[in-house]
Parts: structure tokens; sequence; C-alpha cells
């Protein structure tokens, strides 16, 4: 067994990956783990890897033997640290930074062995995700991971320098925090101290952000900690970290130029990217009547349309249902999609379709041979011409229709097919695609209530021209909310903020909350009000989100150090675990066996 050494005076003067021929001749030293040993007789090559590359050790018949002993002797993921000369390769490696030079070395220690790894340590690995999440130190050596943390790194050092150049104070707010409704099941943390009550994790700072505003800090920032105890996907993991931002005496246009010059500052200095300001605006009505989505990707076309009065006289049941019910016949072309969606791509669509809420889908194919569609036997050739012309719709396209009373569930299905069609036709551009969504709806429509729901957290402020109608019409009342949307994916969300305790107050009421309860959850901040609050607003932006889609990632776990997977569970450290009954009874609880959700 090769021994290892302790590093004494070997003390690293360069990283690997920054050697260039510019260091020729210069006595360096390295220090990282062996991606390979090739091993020629009187020849040895390593290469050595730390997190800003790889370069090349060498060994030869004038190296001390003990030294060419132990090169001899060493093998993948082992540490090593090796001084030598820097000189010109004899074969360079076009593929590497440091493909001109190599190190002849002249000392050289093993700092620690290394067992097989149960994978190789390569870009863009092909082994099964879990395995590399049971041992994702491991997995973190891979350099495309590496450079992920780095690039985080970078841009969470450009958020702070563009908000203290804007004068914004990062401050801390607290990870121990009274329960309090916020749309996600709060984690909940017992006190030992208060036997029987419970702090609760952060879905946000929103409350004291909000507070700091009154305390006259008049620009906060935190990268913060979040936590939500929902379900898992690709872009959510149930801790997270968001770019928090509040503005004491602003209205909606400064939060949203704030905003946009960090995505203008972000994208340049680390990408080198340019961003275009203004950013594009689009109210929440015409993103969903344009593209079915509050987060529309509007990299392509295929937007939506309105067939109701195209197919008005239709026999067709399903339309004319539809239609007499108060609903709507909408659609989207895709374009050159008839080769792509034949009849049994279609019944697979039409799947999934049923499997996000409609009834089905109706279809129309373009064919060589005239429309053949899933409902043409009820329409007249006339009707069908007038479905087509409102479809724009040739020879080689696909038209996707949906009916229903229900105009928003016909709008959101077919914005979740447009997705899918388009990944499916391949015709997503690359590029980056911000644009602001503005004039949320303040209230939601819960059919398993019946009733309307806050569609934001309770301190939003509705538009002005609102106000009137909060008791009298919610399908009216429009909030000062937006959204800032990457690509498809909700990236940021903020609002201004209701600062007048009176409306505050009208707000908890018509949130179904009595007046005790409101003042026992939030009295805190209602009475910090009454001493004199400024106007406000802020937003969050989603730091993993951001760091994802600058980088083109599928998920957050490529951007997460250490992320969790979709049980919510942690692989490498099999959190969450077990405790044991002593732990249980300083915190004054009891568990039920066998109980599981």
């Amino acid at each position: 067994m090769l021994q290892t050494e302790f590093l004494g005076n070997m003390r690293r003067t360069h990283y690997c990956g920054t050697l260039r021929p510019d260091h020729e001749g210069q006595t360096v030293t390295v220090c990282g783990w062996v991606q390979r040993q090739r091993d020629l007789g009187q020849l040895i090559f390593i290469d050595v890897r730390d997190r800003t590359g790889i370069v090349q050790l060498a060994f030869d018949d004038a190296t001390d033997r003990a030294v060419f002993e132990k090169a001899f002797q060493t093998r993948s993921e082992y540490v090593v640290a090796a001084t030598g000369t820097v000189r010109r390769r004899s074969s360079v490696n076009a593929d590497l930074p440091t493909g001109q030079v190599e190190i002849f070395v002249t000392a050289f220690k093993v700092l620690s062995v290394a067992e097989t790894p149960p994978f190789e340590i390569v870009e863009k690995s092909d082994v099964k995700e879990e395995l590399r999440l049971k041992y994702r130190y491991l997995d973190l050596r891979r350099p495309d991971l590496q450079r992920n943390i780095i690039m985080r790194h970078k841009i969470a050092k450009i958020t702070r320098d563009y908000f203290d150049e804007n004068g914004f104070l990062e401050i801390e707010t607290p990870m121990l925090i009274r329960s309090t409704p916020e749309g996600a099941r709060d984690f909940l943390v017992p006190s030992r101290i208060h036997p029987g009550q419970f702090y609760a994790l952060p879905q946000s700072p929103q409350l004291y952000k909000q507070l700091s505003m009154v305390a006259g800090f008049d620009r906060y920032m935190q990268i913060a900690r979040c936590f939500r105890d929902e379900d898992l996907r690709a872009d959510r993991q149930p801790e997270f970290t968001q770019i928090d931002l509040e503005m004491s005496f602003v209205d909606m246009e400064d939060v949203l130029a704030m905003g946009e010059g960090f995505m203008q500052r972000v994208f340049q200095e680390a990408l080198g990217v340019e961003i275009s300001l203004p950013l594009p605006r689009l109210t929440y009505a015409e993103a969903m009547r344009r593209y079915g989505s509050d987060k529309p990707d509007t990299r392509y076309g295929m937007e939506l349309f309105d067939l109701s009065e195209a197919v008005a006289d239709s026999e067709f049941v399903v339309f004319k249902s539809a239609l007499e019910a108060g609903g709507c016949v909408c659609g989207f072309t895709a374009k050159g999609a008839v080769e792509t969606y034949t009849r049994k791509t279609i019944d697979k669509l039409t799947e999934h379709a049923k499997g996000i809420g409609a009834k089905g889908l109706a279809w129309v194919r373009m064919t060589e041979d005239g429309p053949a569609s899933s409902f043409g036997k009820f329409m007249s050739e006339e009707q069908m011409n007038r479905l087509l012309a409102a479809a724009d719709a040739q020879t080689g396209d696909v038209v996707f229709i949906v009916a229903d009373a229900k105009q928003n569930l016909v709008l959101t299905v077919l914005g979740a097919l447009r997705q899918e069609v388009a990944r499916k036709l391949d015709i997503i551009p690359d590029g980056y695609n911000l644009l602001w969504i503005t004039e949320f709806p303040f209230f939601d429509w819960d059919e398993d209530a019946g009733q309307f729901v806050a569609m934001h957290h309770p301190f939003t402020a509705p538009m002005d021209e609102c106000v009137e109608y909060l008791e009298t019409d919610k399908a009216k009342v429009r909030a000062k909310a937006y959204d800032l949307v990457l690509n498809g994916i909700e990236l940021a969300s903020g609002s201004i903020r209701i600062t007048n305790p009176d409306l505050q107050n009208r707000m908890f009421a018509l949130l179904g909350l009595s007046e005790e309860e409101a003042h026992e959850k939030f009295g805190f901040l209602t009475d910090a009000f009454r001493y004199g609050a400024p106007p406000h607003g802020g937003m969050g932006i989603g730091l993993d989100r951001l760091v994802m889609q600058m980088l083109g990632c599928e998920t957050l776990r490529q951007v997460v150090a250490f992320p969790k997977v979709q049980n919510a569970s942690e692989l490498m450290t099999e959190c969450p675990a077990a405790v044991d009954a002593e732990q249980l009874e300083v915190l004054s609880i009891q568990t039920i066996p066998g109980k599981s959700e």
C-alpha cells in the first residue's frame, strides 16, 4: 500500500487549470485529484484535476526514482501534490486550456489514497442519478457540476454588488418564525423551552422585510433561505434560495426598473449576454388569452385563438354544449406538424389532455388530401372552412382544439399542450426570453371550496380603481402584483404592499379571517402600520431557478450542491430519519406508530 504523506513545505502556488505557455520555465506546485494515470514504461503521465481544470504531470527516466515509483503506484482519485517545472508539451491537447504545457515533476506526494469510486468522475455522466446523489461528494467533483456551483457563486456576488451600488442594505431575517398562512405548508420546528409550541421555517422573509420598511431602512435585500413543504418537481426544492428585496417610497414602476437593471447586469457580467430594456410586458388576461399560461414561453409562436364564433352554429355536441353553458372553444395551430402528429401520436396527446382536466381533444390534420379531423362528420364544408380560416391552417398543419364550459380550464389545458407540442416538434429556440406579467387577479375561484380565495399573500395591494369591488365583485379586482418570467418559468414574484391598517384588516376579513384570528396571526404587522408605514413594494427572485435557466440545466438538482429528490429525501445522508425516543420526550412529542401521509 502506498503510504500517504503530509503536505509539508509543498504549498500550492497555482491552480491546475491556470497554467499557460507564459508560465514556461517557472517552478510551480499544484494540488488536486488524479483524473487518470498513463504508464508508458519509462514515461508516465498523470492528469491532475482541481476546480479550475486539468494539467498534465510528466515523469520520465530523468525523474528521481523514488518520485517515479510513487507516480507508478498512483491511481484515479488519489489526492496528490506535485512540484516541478512548466514546459511545452510535445503533443498539444487542443481540448484543454492547459493543453500546450505540462509540469515536469521533481517532487511528488500522495496526500490521500482513494478506493475505486462507484462511478467515473467525468463530464456529463450518464450514470443513474440516484447513484450519483448517494455519493454526491463524488458527483460534485465532476467539472460540469463544479462549473455550475462556481457560476452560482458568481451570480450571488454580482447580486450583492448590484444591490449595494443601488443603496440596498443586506439584512438577515430569522429562520425560526411564527407559522403564518402563506399558501404552502410550513416546516415546523418544536420548541423544547415551550412544550407543545412550534416555530416555523420561513416560506419567505415577507413580514420581516415589510417591518424593515416600517423601521426606516427603505431599501432591503437578502439572499434568503426559504422553506416550503410542497411536492417537488424539476424547478422546485423544499428548501430554496431567494434574492429578496423591498423598497420604500416607490410604486410598481420603480420596483420593475430595479429588477430589470439587475437582470441586465447579471446576464452581462455572468454570461456576456445583452438584455435589452425595457422588458416586454403582458397583463395576466392577455397572457392567458394568447398562451394559456401566466408564465408563457414566447420564444416560439403557436398562440391560442378563440374559435367560439367560427363554430357557433356547429351541431358538434362538444362545441355546442360548451358554448351553451357559457364556455368557449379555443385552439392553436402547429405549423408543419402533420408528419409528427399521426393519429397514434394524437391519441397519446389526447390522454395527456384528459389527465390535466380536459374532457377530450378535438383536432384537424391538414393532409395533402384535405382536412382530416375527429369531428368533421358533424360539420358542413362551410363550417369547416370557417374554422380553418380562423385557425390559419394550411396543408401540413395540425389544429388542436379544446372546448369546455370553464374558459380558464380551456386556456390552461391548451397552454400545457402548446408546450408539449413545441417540445416534441423541437421548435423552441435557444436564448433568454424575459417578460413581466402584470395585473394579476386579486382573487382566484376555488372550485372545491365554492368561493373566492386570495391568489397572492394577504399583504398584496389591490389596484386603486378596483378597491370599490372588493366586497361586491371579486372577479373584477386586480392586484398590484407582478411576475418575472424567463423561458416559461416563473423567476420572480412581487407586489406593492398594503400599508393602510384599515384596508389590511378589510382584506383579512375578505379572506375569511375573523378580527381575532387576524390579530393573533398578524397583529404585530398591523400594529406596526399604525406607527407610520411608508408605501413600499418588492419581490423575490429565485436564485436557484435563475442559475438553472442561465446555464440551460434541466433541473435544480444540477445547480444545488446537496439537493433533495422527488420524495423530499436526501439520498447521501438518508434524511429525513427517525430520532430516538429521548429526543422526542425532551420536545414533548409523541409519534403515532405506522402513521404516514
